[in-house]
Protein backbone atom coordinates (compact mmCIF):
# COMPACT_ATOMS: atom_id res chain seq x y z
CA UNK A 1 0.00 0.00 0.00
CA UNK A 2 1.13 3.52 -0.57
CA UNK A 3 2.46 5.17 2.62
CA UNK A 4 0.61 7.05 5.37
CA UNK A 5 2.68 10.37 4.24
CA UNK A 6 1.80 10.00 1.07
CA UNK A 7 -1.83 9.94 1.53
CA UNK A 8 -1.48 12.75 4.12
CA UNK A 9 0.42 15.02 1.92
CA UNK A 10 -2.35 14.22 -1.34
CA UNK A 11 -4.78 15.02 1.62
CA UNK A 12 -3.24 18.71 2.35
CA UNK A 13 -2.92 19.94 -1.48
CA UNK A 14 -6.61 19.22 -2.32
CA UNK A 15 -7.47 21.02 0.98
CA UNK A 16 -5.51 24.33 0.07
CA UNK A 17 -7.26 24.37 -2.98
CA UNK A 18 -10.96 23.36 -2.75
CA UNK A 19 -10.70 24.91 1.34
CA UNK A 20 -12.17 22.07 2.60
CA UNK A 21 -11.33 19.32 5.37
CA UNK A 22 -10.28 15.58 4.58
CA UNK A 23 -9.71 12.32 6.80
CA UNK A 24 -8.76 8.80 5.81
CA UNK A 25 -9.35 5.60 7.28
CA UNK A 26 -8.24 2.42 6.60
CA UNK A 27 -9.65 -1.04 5.79
CA UNK A 28 -10.24 -1.95 9.53
CA UNK A 29 -12.16 1.65 10.52
CA UNK A 30 -8.76 3.43 11.80
CA UNK A 31 -7.86 6.94 11.07
CA UNK A 32 -4.55 7.32 8.86
CA UNK A 33 -4.68 10.36 7.63
CA UNK A 34 -6.28 14.15 8.93
CA UNK A 35 -6.46 17.55 7.49
CA UNK A 36 -5.97 20.37 10.17
CA UNK A 37 -9.75 20.57 11.15
CA UNK A 38 -10.89 17.40 9.31
CA UNK A 39 -14.43 15.02 10.00
CA UNK A 40 -14.05 13.00 12.98
CA UNK A 41 -16.44 9.91 12.65
CA UNK A 42 -16.57 6.44 15.73
CA UNK A 43 -14.78 3.95 14.50
CA UNK A 44 -17.98 2.04 14.74
CA UNK A 45 -19.23 4.77 11.62
CA UNK A 46 -17.01 3.78 9.24
CA UNK A 47 -17.11 -0.12 9.85
CA UNK A 48 -20.60 0.07 9.16
CA UNK A 49 -20.05 1.80 6.00
CA UNK A 50 -17.79 -0.86 4.93
CA UNK A 51 -20.42 -3.75 6.15
CA UNK A 52 -22.65 -1.59 3.74
CA UNK A 53 -22.80 -2.09 -0.32
CA UNK A 54 -22.62 1.72 -0.79
CA UNK A 55 -19.84 3.24 -2.63
CA UNK A 56 -20.57 6.52 -0.85
CA UNK A 57 -22.44 7.82 1.89
CA UNK A 58 -23.69 11.22 3.52
CA UNK A 59 -23.67 11.39 7.32
CA UNK A 60 -24.34 15.33 9.02
CA UNK A 61 -21.66 17.42 6.35
CA UNK A 62 -19.71 14.93 5.93
CA UNK A 63 -19.62 12.63 2.70
CA UNK A 64 -17.69 9.24 2.67
CA UNK A 65 -16.14 7.40 0.06
CA UNK A 66 -14.56 4.17 -1.12
CA UNK A 67 -11.24 3.98 -2.06
CA UNK A 68 -11.06 0.20 -4.27
CA UNK A 69 -7.83 -1.80 -4.86
CA UNK A 70 -9.44 -3.82 -7.41
CA UNK A 71 -12.35 -5.64 -5.84
CA UNK A 72 -11.65 -4.64 -2.16
CA UNK A 73 -11.79 -1.58 -0.37
CA UNK A 74 -8.57 -0.40 0.45
CA UNK A 75 -9.64 3.45 2.35
CA UNK A 76 -12.41 5.63 3.45
CA UNK A 77 -12.13 8.89 2.39
CA UNK A 78 -14.72 11.87 4.39
CA UNK A 79 -14.76 14.90 2.92
CA UNK A 80 -16.35 17.47 5.06
CA UNK A 81 -17.71 21.37 4.39
CA UNK A 82 -18.91 23.07 0.63
CA UNK A 83 -21.68 22.58 -1.44
CA UNK A 84 -18.88 21.01 -3.64
CA UNK A 85 -17.79 18.23 -1.38
CA UNK A 86 -19.18 15.33 -3.35
CA UNK A 87 -17.59 16.27 -6.40
CA UNK A 88 -14.39 17.03 -4.54
CA UNK A 89 -13.96 13.81 -2.54
CA UNK A 90 -15.40 11.47 -5.71
CA UNK A 91 -12.18 13.33 -7.49
CA UNK A 92 -9.62 12.70 -4.71
CA UNK A 93 -10.75 9.63 -3.88
CA UNK A 94 -10.14 8.70 -7.94
CA UNK A 95 -6.90 10.36 -7.22
CA UNK A 96 -5.62 7.79 -4.18
CA UNK A 97 -6.98 4.20 -6.25
CA UNK A 98 -4.92 6.47 -9.28
CA UNK A 99 -2.01 6.36 -6.16
CA UNK A 100 -2.40 2.64 -5.14
CA UNK A 101 -2.36 1.40 -8.75
CA UNK A 102 1.11 3.65 -9.65
CA UNK A 103 2.59 2.02 -6.83
CA UNK A 104 1.70 -1.04 -7.19
CA UNK A 105 2.66 -1.21 -10.66
CA UNK A 106 6.34 0.60 -9.57
CA UNK A 107 6.19 -2.20 -6.59
CA UNK A 108 5.59 -5.38 -9.69
CA UNK A 109 8.15 -3.50 -12.18
CA UNK A 110 10.57 -3.45 -9.30
CA UNK A 111 10.28 -6.99 -8.68
CA UNK A 112 10.40 -8.05 -11.79
CA UNK A 113 13.80 -6.38 -12.32
CA UNK A 114 15.05 -7.81 -9.13
CA UNK A 115 14.60 -11.21 -10.71
CA UNK A 116 15.82 -10.34 -14.39
CA UNK A 117 18.99 -9.53 -12.95
CA UNK A 118 19.51 -12.32 -10.88
CA UNK A 119 18.43 -14.51 -13.68
CA UNK A 120 15.66 -15.65 -11.46
CA UNK A 121 13.08 -16.29 -14.57
CA UNK A 122 12.62 -18.58 -17.32
CA UNK A 123 12.72 -16.99 -21.29
CA UNK A 124 9.07 -16.95 -21.64
CA UNK A 125 8.73 -15.47 -18.10
CA UNK A 126 10.44 -12.50 -19.22
CA UNK A 127 8.67 -11.30 -22.46
CA UNK A 128 4.74 -12.42 -20.66
CA UNK A 129 6.14 -10.50 -17.48
CA UNK A 130 7.39 -7.64 -19.56
CA UNK A 131 4.14 -7.58 -21.62
CA UNK A 132 1.58 -7.34 -18.68
CA UNK A 133 3.98 -4.41 -17.09
CA UNK A 134 3.96 -2.60 -20.20
CA UNK A 135 7.49 -2.78 -20.59
CA UNK A 136 8.92 -2.64 -24.27
CA UNK A 137 10.84 -6.22 -24.99
CA UNK A 138 12.97 -4.77 -27.48
CA UNK A 139 15.04 -1.31 -26.65
CA UNK A 140 18.17 -0.33 -26.58
CA UNK A 141 19.51 -0.59 -23.22
CA UNK A 142 22.45 -0.52 -20.71
CA UNK A 143 22.88 -1.21 -16.68
CA UNK A 144 24.84 1.09 -14.68
CA UNK A 145 26.03 -0.07 -11.06
CA UNK A 146 26.81 2.55 -8.84
CA UNK A 147 28.70 1.31 -5.56
CA UNK A 148 28.19 3.87 -2.68
CA UNK A 149 30.43 4.11 -0.10
CA UNK A 150 28.04 3.24 3.11
CA UNK A 151 25.61 0.50 2.26
CA UNK A 152 22.82 2.44 4.32
CA UNK A 153 22.74 5.98 2.01
CA UNK A 154 19.50 5.69 1.41
CA UNK A 155 19.78 9.76 0.49
CA UNK A 156 21.54 8.37 -2.56
CA UNK A 157 18.98 5.93 -3.76
CA UNK A 158 16.48 8.90 -3.30
CA UNK A 159 18.59 11.31 -5.84
CA UNK A 160 19.32 8.84 -8.20
CA UNK A 161 16.00 7.61 -8.15
CA UNK A 162 14.82 11.59 -9.42
CA UNK A 163 17.18 11.89 -12.18
CA UNK A 164 15.53 8.84 -13.90
CA UNK A 165 11.85 8.69 -15.05
CA UNK A 166 9.95 5.15 -15.90
CA UNK A 167 8.23 7.37 -18.42
CA UNK A 168 10.79 7.06 -20.21
CA UNK A 169 11.91 3.53 -20.17
CA UNK A 170 14.64 3.93 -17.60
CA UNK A 171 13.85 2.01 -13.75
CA UNK A 172 16.25 2.16 -10.48
CA UNK A 173 16.48 -0.73 -8.44
CA UNK A 174 18.66 -2.63 -5.99
CA UNK A 175 19.11 -6.11 -5.09
CA UNK A 176 21.28 -5.45 -2.37
CA UNK A 177 22.50 -2.77 0.15
CA UNK A 178 25.99 -1.73 -1.85
CA UNK A 179 24.61 -0.86 -4.70
CA UNK A 180 22.02 0.75 -6.70
CA UNK A 181 21.37 -0.39 -10.17
CA UNK A 182 20.42 2.66 -13.19
CA UNK A 183 18.73 0.56 -16.31
CA UNK A 184 19.14 3.21 -18.51
CA UNK A 185 16.95 3.42 -21.94
CA UNK A 186 18.83 4.69 -24.83
CA UNK A 187 17.79 6.52 -28.34
CA UNK A 188 18.75 4.91 -31.19
CA UNK A 189 20.95 7.49 -32.50
CA UNK A 190 22.48 7.11 -28.91
CA UNK A 191 25.82 5.14 -28.23
CA UNK A 192 28.58 4.32 -25.15
CA UNK A 193 29.21 7.93 -25.19
CA UNK A 194 25.76 8.59 -24.01
CA UNK A 195 25.91 6.11 -21.24
CA UNK A 196 29.56 6.85 -20.34
CA UNK A 197 28.51 10.89 -20.17
CA UNK A 198 25.41 9.54 -17.75
CA UNK A 199 27.83 7.67 -15.42
CA UNK A 200 30.12 10.26 -14.94
CA UNK A 201 26.94 13.08 -14.09
CA UNK A 202 25.69 10.46 -11.62
CA UNK A 203 29.67 10.45 -10.09
CA UNK A 204 29.76 13.83 -9.64
CA UNK A 205 26.30 14.43 -8.84
CA UNK A 206 26.61 12.12 -5.67
CA UNK A 207 30.34 12.95 -4.78
CA UNK A 208 29.10 16.45 -4.52
CA UNK A 209 25.59 16.43 -3.67
CA UNK A 210 24.97 13.55 -1.35
CA UNK A 211 28.89 14.18 -0.31
CA UNK A 212 29.51 10.28 -0.92
CA UNK A 213 32.50 8.44 -2.63
CA UNK A 214 31.15 6.06 -5.44
CA UNK A 215 32.42 4.51 -8.49
CA UNK A 216 30.32 3.85 -11.52
CA UNK A 217 30.44 0.93 -13.64
CA UNK A 218 28.42 -0.24 -16.42
CA UNK A 219 28.23 -2.90 -19.06
CA UNK A 220 27.52 -3.37 -22.60
CA UNK A 221 24.32 -1.94 -24.53
CA UNK A 222 21.57 -4.76 -25.13
CA UNK A 223 18.91 -4.40 -28.09
CA UNK A 224 16.24 -7.05 -26.12
CA UNK A 225 15.12 -7.19 -22.22
CA UNK A 226 16.86 -10.33 -21.59
CA UNK A 227 20.05 -8.77 -22.30
CA UNK A 228 19.98 -6.68 -19.29
CA UNK A 229 21.19 -10.05 -16.84
CA UNK A 230 24.10 -10.00 -19.21
CA UNK A 231 24.61 -6.14 -18.94
CA UNK A 232 24.11 -6.05 -15.13
CA UNK A 233 26.80 -9.00 -15.01
CA UNK A 234 28.89 -7.38 -17.05
CA UNK A 235 28.90 -4.27 -15.20
CA UNK A 236 29.75 -6.19 -11.70
CA UNK A 237 32.59 -7.50 -13.06
CA UNK A 238 34.01 -4.06 -14.69
CA UNK A 239 33.68 -2.79 -10.64
CA UNK A 240 35.80 -6.09 -9.27
CA UNK A 241 38.42 -5.87 -12.01
CA UNK A 242 38.82 -1.96 -11.66
CA UNK A 243 39.38 -2.54 -7.74
CA UNK A 244 41.87 -4.68 -9.05
CA UNK A 245 43.60 -3.66 -11.67
CA UNK A 246 42.55 0.32 -12.22
CA UNK A 247 41.37 1.58 -8.82
CA UNK A 248 42.11 5.37 -9.29
CA UNK A 249 39.52 5.28 -11.89
CA UNK A 250 35.72 6.57 -10.76
CA UNK A 251 34.02 5.84 -14.06
CA UNK A 252 34.58 2.09 -16.01
CA UNK A 253 33.27 0.38 -18.37
CA UNK A 254 33.45 -2.96 -19.24
CA UNK A 255 34.44 -2.93 -22.86
CA UNK A 256 37.13 -1.13 -21.87
CA UNK A 257 38.99 -3.11 -19.23
CA UNK A 258 41.71 -4.67 -21.61
CA UNK A 259 43.75 -6.89 -19.96
CA UNK A 260 42.84 -6.57 -16.47
CA UNK A 261 39.41 -8.33 -17.57
CA UNK A 262 41.81 -11.11 -19.25
CA UNK A 263 43.90 -11.73 -16.55
CA UNK A 264 40.45 -12.15 -14.02
CA UNK A 265 39.12 -14.95 -15.97
CA UNK A 266 42.24 -16.59 -15.90
CA UNK A 267 41.91 -20.15 -13.66
CA UNK A 268 44.09 -19.11 -10.45
CA UNK A 269 46.78 -22.46 -10.55
CA UNK A 270 47.51 -20.49 -13.93
CA UNK A 271 48.18 -17.59 -12.45
CA UNK A 272 50.03 -19.08 -9.46
CA UNK A 273 52.52 -20.97 -12.54
CA UNK A 274 53.19 -17.73 -13.94
CA UNK A 275 53.89 -16.10 -11.31
CA UNK A 276 56.54 -18.47 -10.40
CA UNK A 277 58.05 -18.57 -13.82
CA UNK A 278 58.65 -14.72 -13.50
CA UNK A 279 58.91 -14.03 -9.55
CA UNK A 280 60.09 -17.29 -8.00
CA UNK A 281 58.40 -18.41 -5.20
CA UNK A 282 58.59 -14.78 -3.49
CA UNK A 283 58.17 -11.30 -5.14
CA UNK A 284 61.76 -9.85 -4.29
CA UNK A 285 61.82 -7.52 -1.85
CA UNK A 286 64.39 -4.89 -3.83
CA UNK A 287 60.63 -4.25 -5.78
CA UNK A 288 59.64 -1.72 -2.89
CA UNK A 289 57.09 0.88 -3.54
CA UNK A 290 59.34 3.41 -4.55
CA UNK A 291 60.67 1.06 -7.56
CA UNK A 292 56.84 0.38 -8.63
CA UNK A 293 56.23 4.21 -8.74
CA UNK A 294 59.13 4.32 -10.88
CA UNK A 295 58.47 1.46 -12.67
CA UNK A 296 54.70 2.75 -13.50
CA UNK A 297 55.74 6.18 -14.31
CA UNK A 298 57.93 4.75 -17.01
CA UNK A 299 55.48 2.66 -18.18
CA UNK A 300 52.98 5.81 -18.62
CA UNK A 301 55.44 7.53 -20.39
CA UNK A 302 55.92 5.08 -22.74
CA UNK A 303 59.56 4.18 -21.95
CA UNK A 304 61.06 7.43 -22.16
CA UNK A 305 63.71 7.75 -20.14
CA UNK A 306 63.77 11.45 -20.34
CA UNK A 307 60.53 12.22 -19.84
CA UNK A 308 60.11 10.43 -17.06
CA UNK A 309 62.69 11.19 -14.92
CA UNK A 310 62.44 14.68 -15.77
CA UNK A 311 58.59 13.71 -14.47
CA UNK A 312 60.14 12.07 -11.31
CA UNK A 313 62.21 15.18 -10.50
CA UNK A 314 65.48 12.66 -10.55
CA UNK A 315 68.56 12.72 -12.78
CA UNK A 316 68.51 10.57 -16.03
CA UNK A 317 71.34 8.51 -14.13
CA UNK A 318 69.28 7.64 -10.71
CA UNK A 319 66.16 6.38 -13.11
CA UNK A 320 68.89 4.28 -15.07
CA UNK A 321 70.61 3.00 -12.04
CA UNK A 322 66.86 1.78 -10.63
CA UNK A 323 65.89 0.23 -13.76
CA UNK A 324 69.31 -2.10 -13.70
CA UNK A 325 68.18 -2.64 -9.63
CA UNK A 326 64.86 -3.91 -10.68
CA UNK A 327 66.48 -6.02 -13.66
CA UNK A 328 69.10 -7.84 -11.33
CA UNK A 329 66.59 -8.93 -8.59
CA UNK A 330 64.21 -9.84 -11.56
CA UNK A 331 65.59 -10.67 -14.45
CA UNK A 332 63.88 -7.92 -16.47
CA UNK A 333 64.94 -5.26 -18.19
CA UNK A 334 62.02 -3.01 -18.28
CA UNK A 335 64.06 -0.77 -20.96
CA UNK A 336 63.15 -3.10 -23.99
CA UNK A 337 59.22 -3.65 -25.51
CA UNK A 338 58.93 -7.48 -24.15
CA UNK A 339 59.99 -7.20 -20.85
CA UNK A 340 58.49 -4.26 -19.94
CA UNK A 341 54.98 -5.86 -21.27
CA UNK A 342 55.88 -9.00 -18.73
CA UNK A 343 56.62 -6.90 -16.06
CA UNK A 344 53.25 -4.87 -16.49
CA UNK A 345 51.15 -8.16 -16.62
CA UNK A 346 53.10 -9.86 -13.65
CA UNK A 347 52.07 -6.79 -11.40
CA UNK A 348 48.53 -6.58 -12.98
CA UNK A 349 48.70 -10.95 -11.81
CA UNK A 350 49.87 -10.19 -7.98
CA UNK A 351 47.59 -7.52 -7.59
CA UNK A 352 44.98 -10.08 -8.53
CA UNK A 353 46.17 -13.02 -6.85
CA UNK A 354 46.15 -10.75 -3.65
CA UNK A 355 42.75 -10.04 -4.38
CA UNK A 356 41.64 -13.63 -4.58
CA UNK A 357 43.61 -14.44 -1.58
CA UNK A 358 42.01 -11.11 0.86
CA UNK A 359 38.89 -11.86 -0.31
CA UNK A 360 38.71 -15.66 -0.25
Amino acid sequence: MITNQVIQNTINEVAVISKMEFAVFDSFGMLIAQTTAGPSFDKAAILDFLQSSAMTSEIGNAMLFRVMDEEECAYVLAAEGGEDRFLVGKILSGELQNLIVAYKDRVDRNSFYQNLLLDNLLLVDIYNRAQKLRIEAVAQRAVLVIEVESNRDVHAMEMVKELFYTASGDFVTSVDEKYIIVIKALEQNESYETVHETAKMLVDMLNSEAMTNVRVAYGTIVNEIKGLSKSYKEAKMALDVAGIFYAEKTVIAYNTLGIGRLIYQLPVNLCQIFIREIFGEDIPEEIDEEMLNTVTKFFENSLNVSETSRQLFVHRNTLMYRLEKLQKATGLDVRTFDDALTFKIALMVVNYMRYIKENG
